[in-house]
């Protein structure tokens, strides 16, 4: 009887994170490029995707061969097309496009990366982005690129709480609105619903756009601020924090739950999106990625897990604490005022 033999150890992987950072790069090029917009029409030869974006023939067909590689897209003979992810999710002109975090690679997420071994030695960051004197412009730009990274879980927030059975209006108070994308979805979803948006004075007029576009800015009333001196307003039914707790840090995490847990009407719901990890802190990898990510953009940011945030939400008064499954990086997070 023989004894199974382990695979040998090889430093394959190791050397495919060596040169990790080259792929969002590459996406970034070819979604600046247009490429996969172009490919949108049908498969293409180099020579016609060079006629269509005007980029080198040379440089597109790097890029190109690699997106193969990695399976963004596909060729056949000397055309290449977008595979059905690619097709789906970094087409510009798709209801699913998630392409726009990628055109902050460059410019905006990598530059703030490259001081990660300082944010190690002090635990701070070198430019905090959650601070308004620094972060205001980087977040007018950016809300709306992200938006479709929540707009799915945000229709399925609205499809749970079905707020158009509810009797009478239905106040929403969306917290660091951003792009709005969490109470436009519930705004969508009843005409009852009346919201009041929440941030810095120079990201609300995205706000204000986006509720336009979405046709429902008509119902949409703004306050402009800081989060801890911002005035919430009260007798709110629900309060929307997406993707804000992570940027806070423990102590304004819980400051911020119990100054919303004050703005709600007895029966009100607190609901919040968060890239979250398990207790003991070993996954999900993004989750963890994005905690180095809080390292480098914010002095007291991290990620967390259900535990510590239900924890929070029960010391601020709320009650029953629980998940919903949703389109997204995680599970939404529910509790109620009493």
């Amino acid at each position: 009887m023989t004894s199974p033999t382990s695979a040998p150890v090889t430093p394959e992987r190791i050397f495919q994170f060596a040169w990790a950072y080259s792929v969002p790069l590459v996406i970034e090029a070819a979604i600046k490029h247009r490429v996969f917009d172009v490919l949108d029409s049908g498969p293409k030869t180099l020579a016609e995707l060079h006629a269509a974006t005007g980029a080198s023939a040379r440089g597109l067909s790097r890029i190109a061969n690699l997106l193969v590689g990695l399976n963004f897209l596909e060729r056949h003979g000397d055309k290449y097309a977008n595979a059905p992810e690619a097709a789906a999710f970094l087409v510009s002109t798709k209801p699913g496009f998630s392409g726009g975090l990628f055109r902050h690679t460059s410019e905006d997420l990598i530059p703030r990366w490259l001081h990660l071994n300082e944010a190690v030695a002090t635990g701070k960051a070198v430019t905090p982005v959650n601070q308004q004197s620094g972060g205001a412009e980087f977040f007018e730009h950016f809300v709306c690129d992200i938006m479709p990274m929540s707009f799915p879980a945000a229709q399925d927030l609205a499809a749970h709480l079905a707020l158009d059975s509810r009797p009478g209006p239905v106040r929403v108070l969306d917290l660091a609105a951003g792009s709005g994308v969490w109470s436009i979805a519930l705004a969508q979803s009843s005409r009852k619903v009346q919201v009041t948006a929440v941030d810095w004075p120079a990201v609300l007029p995205v706000t204000k756009k986006t509720a336009e576009r979405f046709g429902v800015g008509d119902r949409f009333s703004f306050v402009a601020g800081d989060l801890d001196s911002a005035d919430f307003g009260t007798d709110h039914h629900v309060a929307t924090l997406g993707h804000i707790l992570h940027s806070e840090g423990v102590a304004r995490s819980n400051a911020l739950i119990a100054k919303t847990f004050a703005a709600l009407a007895s029966g009100g719901i607190i609901a919040i999106q968060e890239f979250l990890v398990n207790k003991d802190r070993t996954g999900p990898v993004n989750g963890l990625i994005f905690g180095v990510n809080m390292l480098i953009a914010t002095d007291e940011g991290d990620t967390f897990s259900f535990e510590e945030i239900a924890a929070w939400l029960k010391e601020a008064g709320f009650t029953n604490p629980r998940t919903v499954e949703a389109r997204g990086p995680s599970p939404l997070i529910l509790a109620t005022k009493p």
